[in-house]
């Protein structure tokens, strides 16, 4: 667990409670439900200002994915690397991207990650380990591998983490990525986020076996089904991929099942989604599941899951309106980390 800008907790939160079954503490929950909370509100937001004519480009969201970026995010170690897709934006959060620096990247200020220079999720960070999502979303398995491969080569000790939806799963990146990755025994994880629909796209045509984790045996690594409404499970899965790994027995591929609460994007009405499967999908929302969870389970009092929200709420009124101050990026700057000097 690594996360060097979590959620400030008190030495309540630290101290008042023993490790659970999978080594969590409460400031380890707190931690987990401000990231998926956090990742909630700011995309709601992000819809807002779009919607506004405050927001340049498209404007992308994971509601339904939270626990899957919460979850696996807090899976790795400070010294892996993270390959994010745009469902889980909750993964920068908890490697140190700050919501002013995610607001500041979607609203193309010259002090976001990029600069300016691109939009929305494409951003990442040599200091904070992470690689900048390609669009075409399969892509990012080779530069995982590439990266578990250079990890393995120098005997660095990383994993690499990333991820595809479903609908990715069917070009040749995926099995070309896998499989080399399965050969060489490479550290790396990939969670599949099978949200039901590539796009438009229904599962039914999308794959013809019962699940995906059906490919893993072909590749000669473990497939591990789970429920990606759940963070608990969603954790554990990852943690022990990633810990695997580490070890040095090569990759494992996790299915998490999950539903896309909204469409693609801002613009995508998903008219063409069930509306039973939308129903379902919101009885399994997972930022209400964790927040059930955490009461249930007596980690926390309503009142204080009331007070971490309200902190989120807070903290993107503040991103937003630091975002819109910051400076636009200038002509002559375009060509600045470019080039080598």
């Amino acid at each position: 667990m690594s996360i060097e800008t979590a959620p400030p907790t008190t030495e309540a939160d630290l101290n008042g409670q023993d490790p659970d079954d999978l080594g969590l503490r409460r400031a380890d929950y707190r931690t987990l439900f401000y990231t998926m909370f956090l990742q909630r509100e700011f995309e709601e937001r992000i819809y807002r200002l779009f919607r506004q004519g405050r927001l340049d480009g498209a404007a992308y969201a994971g509601a339904g994915h939270e626990a899957i970026a919460a979850g696996s995010g807090y899976a790795l170690s400070k010294q892996d690397v993270l390959l994010p897709m745009h469902r889980v934006i909750g993964t920068h959060f908890l490697r140190g991207h700050t919501p002013r620096d995610m607001m500041c990247q979607y609203m193309g200020r010259a002090n976001g990650p990029t600069r300016g220079r691109d939009g929305n999720m494409h951003c990442g960070s040599v200091d904070k380990k992470i690689i900048s999502m390609i669009s075409h979303l399969g892509s990012n398995i080779p530069v995982a591998v590439g990266v578990a491969m250079a990890s393995k080569i120098r005997k660095e000790n990383l994993v690499a983490l990333t991820f595809i939806g479903e609908g990715g799963t069917s070009i040749g990146d995926f099995h070309e990525g896998l499989n080399f990755a399965a050969v060489r025994k490479l550290p790396m994880v990939l969670i599949i986020e099978n949200n039901k629909f590539a796009y438009s796209t229904p599962a039914a045509l999308e794959y013809a076996c019962e699940n995906l984790i059906d490919r893993a045996p072909g590749y000669g690594i473990p497939g591990v089904l789970i429920d990606g409404t759940d963070v608990r499970e969603v954790y554990k899965a990852t943690k022990a991929a990633v810990d695997r790994a580490r070890n040095g027995d090569g990759p494992t591929l996790i299915e998490a099942r999950c539903t896309r609460l909204q469409g693609h994007a801002q613009h995508d009405s998903a008219s063409y989604v069930p509306k039973e499967v939308l129903e379902e999908g919101w009885k399994n929302d997972p930022v209400v599941k964790a927040e059930n969870m955490l009461v249930d389970d007596q980690h926390f009092s309503p009142e204080e899951i009331e007070a971490i929200k309200t902190e989120v709420v807070g903290v993107v009124d503040d991103a937003v309106s630091f975002a819109e101050k910051s400076p636009v990026p200038v002509p002559e700057d375009a060509l600045k980390d470019v080039y080598a000097d």
